[in-house]
């Protein structure tokens, strides 16, 4: 057998799990957002319609989606910058020749990447509790007013988004590590001999030859912040005022609340195709500054 049977052989067993457990569903959801699939047809499948894109058109015109549209990407928006520059500050500082217990601070910082999202939002959830929370309690010893963390429309995804800066950084900071790693140590030897400042090492030294590394961390970050769920599910449960109501927590409520699932699945692909866009432009964006940076 020459390499490319080979090759086929071995790969054929992951790409049949890949199109059953993969594939197929997708193919499955794309069909009934177009139709009206909903909880009577679960009793007899007579009972479904095609619609054509009548859940597309009806989903665009419900202030409830532009809303929870609205509430992503501002969770995306500051989350992923802030996720992403805690996560470099930290692989910065264990990657430093001056840092100390290396193992323990790296496995320390990645240890809420690997917990439960559930067990630490209900943990998160008494923190920040109104009357009896640990973080009102440090406010009142310094002499500040109360918050209403997660009863506030203001405060609710704030909140949030703190959490889950938390909870991620970790995931990047691993990957930050590595490309830091990955840089040759005698260019900032040099750098040094020429004088350079920890900063100037920074700026013209580490994030150049970081970027790919900056761009891979940026796209897994926003293709995850997109999809929101667990964290305003168990903490705030949308509210208040479904003011952390995401796009994901509403193909949740329509599919699994109301049991529109053509609805729901319409909502999916909505999702994804904001998703495709923004991680196209990102990409064309990258691709520009690199042309940029190699012309000058």
């Amino acid at each position: 057998m020459n390499r490319q049977r080979v090759a086929w052989l071995f790969l054929t067993p992951a790409l049949i799990v890949l199109g059953v457990f993969f594939l197929l569903p997708v193919l499955g959801a794309l069909a009934l957002s177009f139709t009206d699939y909903d909880l009577y047809a679960l009793a007899d499948p007579h009972n479904v319609r095609f619609v054509g894109l009548h859940n597309y058109w009806a989903l665009l015109h419900r202030p409830v989606f532009w809303a929870a549209l609205g509430h992503t990407a501002y969770f995306v928006a500051v989350g992923v910058p802030l996720s992403m520059v805690v996560s470099l500050g930290a692989a910065l500082l264990l990657n430093s020749p001056l840092a100390k217990a290396r193992a323990f601070f790296r496995t320390a910082l990645f240890a809420p990447v690997v917990t439960t999202v559930v067990a630490v939002a209900i943990v998160w959830r008494y923190l920040f509790n109104t009357k009896y929370g640990l973080v009102n309690a440090l406010l009142e010893w310094l002499g500040l007013h109360p918050v209403d963390w997660l009863g506030d429309p203001h405060w609710a995804m704030p909140t949030i988004i703190l959490f889950a800066v938390w909870k991620n950084f970790g995931y990047n900071m691993i990957i930050f590590m590595a490309g830091l790693q990955a840089i040759p140590a005698e260019l900032y030897e040099a750098a040094r001999m020429d004088g350079a400042t920890p900063w100037r090492q920074l700026r013209h030294i580490t994030l150049p030859l970081l970027q790919p590394t900056l761009l891979m961390v940026a796209i897994l970050t926003v293709s995850g912040y997109f999809q929101l769920f667990a964290e305003p599910y168990v903490i705030t449960e949308g509210g208040p005022l479904q003011s952390t109501v995401s796009v994901l927590y509403l193909m949740y409520d329509e599919g699994f609340t109301w049991w529109n699932l053509g609805s729901a699945s319409a909502v999916a692909f909505v999702l994804f195709i904001v998703m495709f866009a923004v991680t196209a432009l990102m990409l064309r964006l990258s691709r520009r500054s690199l042309r940029e940076g190699e012309l000058a």
